[in-house]
C-alpha cells in the first residue's frame, strides 16, 4: 500500500447518494505524529458519456499598450474546439502574475462574442503548499502557476489579453528620504512589472459525463464499516447530507494521482468561492465540476480536484477530493491550514453578490454532518497549526472559527465579502442541525 506521509505534505477558493456516517473503521489510523495513511485507488468506473479534453495554447506578445505602454501578451480572436471553461498557467507555480488578465468568448450556438471579462490572476490565493514537493500537489514535479478557471459556457471562439502592471516588485524604504530617491520611485512605478513565463491559455471541454450505472453510494473510496461506533461516540451528528458522487458528476478517475492521503481528524472547516463566474446554471454544475476537476489535475499539475466538497447555488452538495466523503481526506484549498481540515468551495464568485440561501443551507448542512462525525461543534473556535505560506509563520497556533472563510488564514478576499458575511449565519444553523 502506498504511504504518504503527512509531514511531507505542507498543510498549502445528478444523482445524490446516501453517504455513510462515519470514517471506515477498516482503515489503518495513524497516531499523533504518525505518518498518515494512503489507500489504494478503488476500483470506481467513471460514468459514461463524452469524454472531456484540455486545448492548451501558448500566449504571444501583442503590441504595447498604448496608454501605459505596458508589455500585453495574449491572442488574437480565433475559432477554437468546443470548450467551457478556461484558465492561464505558467511554468513557476511560485510566480505571481501581475497583471490583469482578461477574455471574450464566442457562443457555440449563436456565434455572438461576449463582453471582455476579468479572470481572477492571484496565483497564490489558489496555490499548492510550498513543503509538497516530496508528496501532495507537488510529487508530480509539474505544478504549475495558474489564475482561478472562469466558467463561460459552450464556446467556440476566444480572444485573451494579459497587460502587465505598473510598479516596483519588492522595492523598500521612503521615497521622500531625497529627490534622487523620489525620482527613481515615480520611474519604478511607471515601469511595467515583469509577466510569468510560459503563460498558456488553457481551453477545458468537461466532456458529457453520465452517472455511474454501478454507483458508489459512500463516495470514492469510502467504506461503511464503523457507522454506528461513530454515531455512539458522537451525539451532535447533523442529518447526513444527500451528496452528489464523484461517480455521478461523471469524474475520470484516470485523471487523479494514485492513491489516496489522509490526515488524523477534520477539526474545522475552510469556506471558499470557486471564483468561476456565476453564470451557471443548477443543470451545469456538475459539468462546471468536471471542469474544475479537469483544470486543476491536467492544467495546474494537482493530484486530484482541491476542494473536499462543493456546494452550488441550489444547495447541492457534491463530493470532492477523492478518498472517501467521511473521511479525514488531506485537500489543497487552504495555504498552510489543509491538516486536519476540510475545505467547502460555493461554486460562484461572491465578491459583490448575495449567495443564495439554499446555497448557505448546503454549507450549513454538510458542515453540520462531517465536523459532527468527529465530535466538533460549528459554533465552536479551535486551534491549528499553520504550515506557513499564509498570514502566520509556521509552526504558530492560531484559534479561528471552527468554520471560517479562506480569508482568515490567508491574505486574499476569498470566499468573496457577500459569502464571508453568511458564515455566521452557517454556524448557527449547522449547530442547530446538530441538535445543539
Amino acid at each position: 500500500m502506498r504511504r504518504i506521509p503527512a509531514s511531507a505534505i505542507g498543510v498549502t477558493c445528478a444523482t445524490a447518494l446516501a453517504l455513510p456516517l462515519a470514517p471506515s473503521a477498516g482503515a489503518a489510523t495513524a497516531g499523533p505524529g504518525q505518518p498518515t495513511r494512503a489507500a489504494p485507488r478503488a476500483a470506481v468506473t467513471a460514468g459514461s458519456g463524452t469524454a472531456g479534453s484540455t486545448e492548451s495554447l501558448p500566449l504571444q506578445p501583442l503590441d504595447p499598450d498604448r496608454a501605459s505602454g505596458a508589455a500585453t501578451f495574449g491572442l488574437t480572436p480565433r475559432s477554437v474546439r468546443n470548450f467551457s471553461l478556461l484558465g492561464v498557467v505558467w511554468d513557476d507555480p511560485a510566480a505571481e502574475l501581475q497583471g490583469r488578465v482578461q477574455v471574450r468568448t464566442r457562443a457555440a450556438r449563436t456565434g455572438s462574442w461576449s463582453d471582455w471579462r476579468d479572470v481572477e490572476a492571484r496565483n497564490a490565493d489558489h496555490a499548492a503548499d510550498p513543503g509538497t514537493s516530496d508528496s501532495g500537489e507537488r510529487a508530480s514535479g509539474r505544478v504549475r502557476g495558474a489564475t482561478a478557471p472562469l466558467w463561460v459556457g459552450d464556446s467556440d471562439g476566444v480572444e485573451i489579453r494579459v497587460l502587465a502592471e505598473s510598479g516596483s516588485p519588492g522595492r523598500t524604504g521612503t521615497a521622500d528620504e531625497n529627490p534622487e530617491s523620489a525620482e527613481s520611485a515615480e520611474s519604478a512605478e511607471n515601469t511595467a512589472l515583469p509577466l510569468p513565463s510560459g503563460m498558456r491559455l488553457e481551453l477545458v471541454d468537461p466532456g458529457e459525463g453520465t452517472p455511474s450505472a454501478d454507483g458508489t453510494a459512500g463516495g470514492t473510496g469510502a467504506q461503511r464499516k464503523g457507522t454506528v461506533a461513530r454515531q455512539r461516540a458522537n451525539p451532535y451528528i447533523g442529518p447526513r447530507p444527500d451528496v452528489v458522487t464523484r461517480a455521478d458528476w461523471g469524474a475520470d478517475e484516470s485523471l487523479r494521482a494514485e492513491g489516496f492521503v489522509y490526515t488524523d481528524e477534520v477539526d474545522a472547516a475552510f469556506v471558499h468561492h470557486t471564483a468561476s463566474g456565476n453564470d451557471y446554471t443548477c443543470e451545469e454544475a456538475p459539468s462546471l465540476i468536471r471542469g474544475i476537476y479537469r483544470y486543476h489535475t491536467e492544467s495546474m499539475g494537482w493530484r486530484d480536484i482541491g476542494y473536499n466538497f462543493l456546494v452550488d447555488k441550489c444547495g447541492k452538495v457534491y463530493e470532492g477530493r477523492a478518498g472517501g466523503v467521511a473521511e479525514p481526506v488531506l485537500g489543497a484549498h487552504t495555504l498552510g491550514f489543509n491538516s486536519d481540515t476540510m475545505g467547502v468551495a460555493v461554486l460562484g464568485t461572491y465578491d459583490s453578490t448575495e449567495p443564495s440561501d439554499s446555497a448557505v443551507k448546503g454549507v450549513a448542512r454538510l458542515t453540520a454532518w462531517k465536523l459532527g462525525l468527529y465530535g466538533v461543534d460549528p459554533n465552536a473556535k479551535t486551534y491549528l497549526t499553520s504550515g506557513g505560506g499564509n498570514l502566520y509563520a509556521k509552526g504558530t497556533k492560531v484559534r479561528l472559527n471552527v468554520i471560517s472563510g479562506h480569508r482568515d488564514g490567508f491574505n486574499t478576499l476569498c470566499p468573496g465579502g457577500k459569502l464571508y458575511d453568511q458564515l455566521g449565519t452557517t454556524r448557527s444553523t449547522a449547530a442547530g442541525y446538530q441538535g445543539r
